[in-house]
């Protein structure tokens, strides 16, 4: 087993960020993103994807590496797989550097899939896929999270409505099996074996200064052109589908787009969205994790 890896988890909008890179700093270290959202290019006001800029193939944020941000294109899809593959090439580049790997983010999943590794599923089914995901164009999002709690109501429990590529997966391998997807999970739980020691240190911020946090933040994400960035993205062809306008906020902004919403409302769905998404991260890291939270730097 690798030597522990410092981990700094979290709920959105509670600092991770800026304790990673004050880590960094502190230990000559170089941080790599574990956050489904800021891979992507082209989207970085409502990803809340830290400024920094490119320097010799590395993304640079203060003067700090910071890996697995900016890297994909809006329409390719970043899957679990995909986050352990990377990140655990990054882990070696960053030892071999003689420097040390701090992690930080948000997306509970892509750490226990980084210490756990994955179920054995099957691959992707490219006509499947589609069909589900023309389902949820027709229908809704809604409608498709209601035919995956038919089928593995655990999963459903599991996945939020609006995070429409775990929906569409989860329906896929019980399309492709038979079997839901949480049963495969839950298999392969039973029988894993641990890639790496993660040591989590968890950024605590009560709840209503995190629902602070997030409300001012959602103003500053539209006031500093979540709305723009995204019609930029439609105006150069991509899907309101593509996966990652998938991501917390950018579907409230296509239905403002859309003139389904007024902008009022579009901040107050944004805010509502994200402290749910907040609560959700919360419960994970304290449910799945061993954190110690902290109130401070460590």
């Amino acid at each position: 087993m690798d030597s522990s890896i410092l981990a700094i988890v979290g709920p959105t909008a509670s600092g991770k960020t800026t304790w990673a890179l004050e880590l960094a700093r502190r230990q000559d270290a170089e941080v790599i993103s574990v956050d489904s959202r800021q891979v992507y290019r082209k989207l970085s006001v409502g990803t809340a994807k830290p400024s920094g800029s490119w320097s010799n193939a590395i993304y640079q944020v203060e003067g700090v590496p910071y890996h697995l941000v900016d890297i994909l294109d809006p329409a390719e899809r970043f899957s679990a797989a995909a986050f352990v593959d990377q990140a655990g090439e990054k882990i070696r580049e960053i030892r071999e550097r003689g420097r040390t790997p701090v992690l930080a983010g948000g997306t509970g999943l892509y750490f226990k899939a980084l210490t756990e590794g994955l179920a054995a599923l099957p691959p992707s089914d490219r006509i499947l896929r589609a069909e589900l995901k023309e389902r949820a164009d027709r229908h809704g999002r809604a409608t498709l999270h209601e035919d995956l709690r038919a089928v593995d109501p655990v999963a459903a429990g599991r996945i939020p409505p609006n995070n429409i590529a775990r929906v569409v997966r989860a329906l896929e391998v019980f399309r492709l099996t038979g079997r839901p997807i949480s049963l495969w999970h839950a298999e392969h739980q039973a029988s894993r074996a641990p890639a790496y020691e993660l040591r989590y240190v968890g950024v605590d911020c009560d709840r209503e200064e995190l629902g602070r946090r997030i409300a001012e933040r959602g103003r500053r994400m539209l006031a500093g052109g979540m709305i723009e960035e995204t019609q930029r993205l439609l105006a150069d062809g991509y899907s309101e589908n593509c996966a990652a306008l998938s991501g917390l906020g950018y579907p409230r902004v296509v239905a403002f787009l859309k003139n389904q919403m007024r902008r009022d409302e579009l901040l107050a769905a944004i805010v509502q969205d994200t402290c749910q998404y907040a609560k959700r991260q919360r419960t994970w890291f304290r449910n799945q994790m061993k954190v110690q939270w902290k109130k401070s730097l460590p």
